[in-house]
């Protein structure tokens, strides 16, 4: 007869948790678990201690049916976990890729920053005047000068208002007639080269002197050498002749 009871319990406890477990929704699911854990501790414990086993069992299949659903609920917590920290490695991507933007943006300002200040100190060299050098009874541009010519011309295209005034010299070896023609060719190289760079004749003044204005009194071979040149200085813009005056 204890038997018969024992098999009673255990179909109907079965029968009653497919049942209920069948019709829950998904916010009773985690209390269904808990009643499936609940029958199936009372089955075993009644099969194997009788009615005082079945109270121990439903105990422990209390706290069985719980852990299953402290497990769905784990896992769906690692699963938002895991999206958040994908969230998080494609936002610490993105702002690696704007600091190295950033970082070459400052990188940029600082060169535009140098070459301005180049500009500005060719500029003022050519305020105060330079001078192209010659070989005696030649014309011809080294290139040494030729190089100094270039960055005048960019400096020149960098600014369209600038003008620039080439005076040319001769030493005093020779009649003065040949050192006329010598320096007015000097000044010719001078100009045609410039303007082969791209800078328009119009911004170019240029006259020559012979022999007649050298830098110093005394004539030497080292003096002699300085003579031989073209002055290529900035002529100011009428803006700042104004603010001088």
């Amino acid at each position: 007869m204890k038997k018969q009871i024992i098999a009673a319990m255990v179909v109907s406890s079965l029968t009653l948790s497919n049942v209920s477990y069948a019709s829950d929704t998904s916010e009773e699911r985690q209390h269904h678990e808990e009643l499936i854990g609940l029958s199936s501790g009372i089955v075993l414990g009644a099969v194997v201690a009788g009615p005082v086993g079945a109270i121990i069992g439903a105990f422990t299949g209390t706290i069985i049916g719980k852990s299953v659903g402290d497990e769905s609920e784990l896992d769906s917590q690692q699963a938002q976990l895991a999206m958040q920290e994908s969230k998080m490695n494609q936002l610490s991507d993105e702002n690696r890729s704007l600091m190295a933007i950033s970082n070459r943006y400052d990188s940029a300002q600082h060169e535009l920053a140098q070459l301005k200040a180049e500009d500005q100190q060719k500029l003022a060299e050519l305020s105060l005047g330079l001078n192209v050098q010659f070989k005696t009874g030649s014309s011809e541009l080294v290139p040494h000068f030729k190089l100094q010519l270039d960055e005048v011309a960019y400096a020149m295209s960098l600014s369209p208002e600038l003008r620039l005034d080439l005076t040319g010299y001769a030493d005093r070896r020779g009649d003065s007639t040949y050192n006329q023609a010598l320096s007015e060719q000097r000044v010719a190289e001078v100009k045609t080269y410039l303007v082969n760079q791209g800078i328009d004749e119009s911004r170019l003044d240029f006259r020559a002197y012979g022999a007649s204005a050298p830098m110093t009194k005394e004539q030497s071979f080292e003096n002699d050498f300085f003579d031989r040149r073209v002055t290529v200085k900035l002529i100011p813009s009428e803006s700042e002749l104004t603010a001088n005056n």
